[in-house]
């Protein structure tokens, strides 16, 4: 459903235990960027209305994610703060591909992907973190990031045939995993 290659580590875990602060810091930063994404869709690809309509959801709702997160780190005492991002974006943003509509193709399948990693990950904190608040909160966030995945795939098919659709997304699949595999020693969402 969620078009990885692979699941989360162990050594993912274990960062969030030890810098949750960290990573729920970058949480807020992840729902910013999310809906920067969706904005920037909405202005490329201005004359696809249904492409603008569905990004206009997801804006709202990421916005409205940004705000929740930033809620929690009120109540929490954590402060938002710049931090320094892993490659993880900037890596998946490098495989898109110039002419279009190649381009539009791989914008939205690398926005499905960094959606369908969310989900993962989300669904890993609601089931392993201690701290039930959280878990809980993580776990009211996963279906959307899932609805997120499937709407930027659905309409990356706009771009091109529903067969070289489903191979490029192979393809950046089996990429995200080995990026993901990397891993970073910043804990962050996607670290």
């Amino acid at each position: 459903m969620l078009s990885l290659k692979s699941t989360s580590s162990d050594r993912w875990l274990k960062q969030v235990e030890t810098h949750l602060d960290q990573v729920l810091i970058d949480h807020a930063h992840c729902e910013k960027k999310a809906a920067g994404v969706a904005m920037n869709l909405i202005f490329a690809y201005v004359d696809n209305e249904e492409l603008c309509r569905e990004m206009t959801t997801i804006v709202t709702e990421e916005l409205e994610h940004f705000h929740l997160v930033l809620d929690l780190l009120k109540r929490r005492k954590i402060e938002f703060q710049r931090l320094k991002p892993t490659h993880y974006g900037r890596k998946l943003n490098e495989l898109v591909r110039r002419s279009e509509p190649e381009r539009a193709i791989d914008r939205l399948l690398v926005a499905g992907l960094i959606e369908a990693r969310s989900c993962e990950r989300f669904c890993l904190l609601r089931e392993n973190l201690e701290d039930r608040e959280l878990a809980d909160f993580y776990g009211s966030l996963f279906e959307s990031e899932a609805r997120h995945h499937a709407v930027y795939v659905r309409l990356a098919k706009m771009y091109g045939d529903e067969e070289s659709v489903r191979q490029r997304l192979e393809e950046l699949a089996t990429k995200e995993a080995d990026i993901i595999d990397q891993g970073s020693e910043l804990p962050r969402m996607h670290s």
